[in-house]
């Protein structure tokens, strides 16, 4: 274990290195925002904004994220750049997380703020602090390491911090090497009901008949619930679907009126949620099925419930008593879990259907993206020799997983192939995508609302026209992904940059330029930086003009706002800077708009790759069809006839398939069969292997 641990922290340790040196960041930004990403990943954090302050009378903090519900994350980094990993002991621990508390408590009694240059990131944070005073209900301290947490250190006990709580949270190298080995999309819970509730839940099983999964009905009470919101927050809820409890819709007022005026109503009239677990331990019980432990819980349908109860008592002090939640726990291998769980999301009765539900990694948005990952050769730099690929991470941990099981010598090869700076995920591909699409404000609110964002726009767009996303949509991503990361690293190089809103400034550096070019009916060269697989001249020389432009504009909220990174999440924010995007003309050079591509020649390479997409459809549902043979097609047909499910040109198509190979379907046909097949399956019908 000490040896894999080593390992582990060298290659870590090389990878925030090398992160530093690619990026011009200073290391213990890009160490941070290393181990921020994997935590954002998981779920157990939403964002996080770099902010390095080393105060005197021992203040520290180096990150932070305003949450929703009142919630704040501070980041604190235990980090030397140390060549091997010690031990970080529980003294260790208590000392950096007493300088956080400092920090946080001089900031909320407003005697930080007034001694600090007002421009500074840490100036916004300890004035947002104190700004919002007793609105902070929850302070997560989290602690990140590049040591190893000692086995002495136990638990670390949730403090008062007088009119809000603290908890407390140490991610050191082990604990991120455990995350990143199991591949889950977060650390899984494992909640003790009979422990932190004093009973367990009684139960009905409800799988009878069946060895393929367990699940049971329960009645659970509406104050565990909502104590269990309270505890473990957006964890409690699966990824995809968390952000969208910020919807202000009328199930929210309803499920609230409900609990303030009919209380004992509430399970009539609520539909109850949805829930997946891995696994399930029953507490004894002579007279009935009793849940005692639960572990890795998900609620995948009934967020709104869920969040609103915790809300509502919150708010208006209720106590909860008499209400009860009617819950369906679905228990599913792991294996299982990227399959079946959208499909539970997507059939799940619930009061507010989450339009993204769908657009988990397994959506064929994803998948194609995969695919042109995998198959497209980008261009060679100049100079260069080597074509190389850009690899989407559809899902968690791909790009680890390719390597896994390679020899040294297809290791140094396939990373030559595909380099770690050309691997990007879908929450990278939603902010590349959304800055560019006039969406920048999205971008700013964090990687999860971003993603969220996207997810619901790019599902409604495939539903209307998923040609649209063909092998040009590749190309110019890539493009995008090219110019968003090189302007990061411009931003960070840049004499007026004073360490602090990189992410918002580049942000809205694209979106400007952008929104410029639509202004002039023109486009940014995406087919030059792609085949040039770097930024050309006067498009560098553009981003380094308006990155400037954007930091004086945001650098200057308007009167009551004093948080520049909280000021840029407002969409007042990005309507100032649109008003203003004509002024660009003043200060972009002449040579930007001559190297500019024209709208009809976008147009047109659009319109191709739109017909290629079509034929590169036929053919690969031609493929699926003759993969499923004659034999598969005659089952579909033999029961869609038992149950007359078929139209009379369904009927026809079937029977041409099911004389595969004397009878080859056109590629067209081969389209609609694919239709008729996922319309048998809705039927419960299956084509058998």
């Amino acid at each position: 274990m000490e040896n894999d641990i080593r390992k582990f922290f060298r290659e870590f340790r090389q990878e925030y290195l090398a992160g530093a040196e690619s990026n011009s960041s200073f290391q213990l930004a890009e160490f941070l925002d290393t181990f921020a990403k994997e935590l954002i990943d998981t779920g157990f954090v939403d964002d996080f904004e770099f902010c390095h302050y080393r105060g005197k009378r021992g203040l520290r903090v180096d990150g932070f994220w305003f949450g929703d519900d009142g919630e704040l994350d501070l980041y604190v980094a235990d980090f030397e750049n140390a060549e091997s990993p010690t031990s970080l002991t529980a003294t260790d621990i208590d000392t950096i997380f007493r300088r956080s508390i400092n920090f946080f408590e001089q900031s909320r009694d407003g005697k930080l703020h007034p001694g600090l240059e007002e421009t500074s990131p840490e100036y916004g944070l300890a004035r947002e602090i104190c700004d919002r005073g007793h609105q902070i209900r929850k302070i997560n301290f989290i602690l990140v390491s590049e040591r190893v947490l000692s086995e002495r250190v136990d638990t670390l006990e949730t403090r008062d911090l007088g009119s809000c709580s603290g908890e407390f949270h140490v991610w050191d190298i082990s604990r991120l090497q455990r995350q990143r080995e199991s591949r889950s999309r977060k650390e899984a819970l494992d909640i003790d009901i009979v422990e932190q509730f004093g009973a367990g839940i009684p139960c009905l099983p409800a799988h009878t008949g069946t060895d393929t999964y367990k699940s049971y009905l329960l009645v659970v009470p509406g104050a565990m619930l909502a104590s269990m919101y309270e505890k473990y927050g957006a964890r409690l809820l699966e990824q995809n679907v968390r952000s969208f409890l910020q919807a202000r819709g009328r199930v929210n007022k309803g499920i609230r009126e409900t609990l303030l005026n009919e209380p004992g109503m509430f399970f009539a009239y609520n539909n109850g949620i949805t829930a997946t677990a891995r696994e399930v331990d029953m507490a004894e019980s002579d007279s009935s099925a009793i849940v005692g432990r639960i572990r890795d819980l998900q609620i995948v349908n009934g967020g709104q419930t869920t969040a609103s109860l915790f809300h509502t008592r919150r708010k208006d002090e209720i106590s909860l008593e008499g209400v009860f939640v009617q819950m369906k726990l679905t228990v599913l291998d792991s294996d299982d879990v990227e399959h079946v769980v959208p499909k539970i999301s997507e059939y799940a009765n619930t009061q507010n259907r989450v339009n993204a539900a769908d657009f988990f990694s397994n959506h064929p948005f994803h998948i194609r993206m995969e695919e042109f990952s995998r198959r497209l050769w980008a261009p060679a730099k100049e100079g260069e020799q080597r074509e190389t690929r850009w690899f989407y991470e559809r899902a968690r941990g791909q790009y680890a997983d390719a390597q896994s099981t390679l020899s040294p010598a297809a290791r140094k090869k396939f990373q030559a192939i595909h380099p770690k700076r050309q691997m990007f995920s879908k929450t990278d591909l939603a902010k590349f995508e959304n800055v560019f699409d006039e969406d920048p404000v999205w971008v700013n609110r964090g990687a999860q609302k971003n993603f969220s964002a996207y997810a619901k726009r790019i599902g409604q767009l495939w539903k209307k026209q998923p040609d649209d996303f063909n092998e040009e949509y590749f190309r110019r991503a890539i493009a995008r992904a090219i110019l968003f990361r090189f302007t990061e690293k411009q931003v960070s190089s840049q004499p007026w940059y004073n360490g602090g809103y990189r992410a918002n400034i580049v942000a809205y550096t694209l979106a400007m330029l952008s929104a410029f070019c639509r202004h002039k009916s023109i486009s940014l060269d995406y087919a030059r930086i792609w085949n040039q697989q770097e930024v050309y001249p006067s498009l560098a020389k553009s981003t380094s003009v308006v990155s400037r432009f954007v930091n004086d504009d945001i650098s200057q909220p308007p009167a009551g706002i004093s948080n520049i990174s909280e000021w840029c999440k407002k969409d007042v924010c990005w309507q100032r800077l649109a008003a203003r995007v004509p002024e660009l003309e003043e200060i972009l050079p002449a040579e930007f708009l001559e190297d500019a591509a024209s709208i009809e020649d976008r147009t047109n390479q659009q319109k191709h790759a739109r017909k290629v997409q079509k034929v590169d459809n036929g053919i690969e549902a031609q493929t699926i069809v003759l993969k499923i043979g004659s034999g598969g097609w005659s089952q579909v047909l033999t029961a869609g006839n038992q149950r007359s499910i078929f139209t009379p040109k369904e009927l026809g198509l079937l029977q041409t398939a099911a004389r595969i190979p004397t009878r080859i379907p056109t590629e067209k046909q081969s389209i609609a069969l694919l239709d008729i097949l996922e319309k048998a399956k809705s039927e419960g019908i299956r084509p058998q292997d």
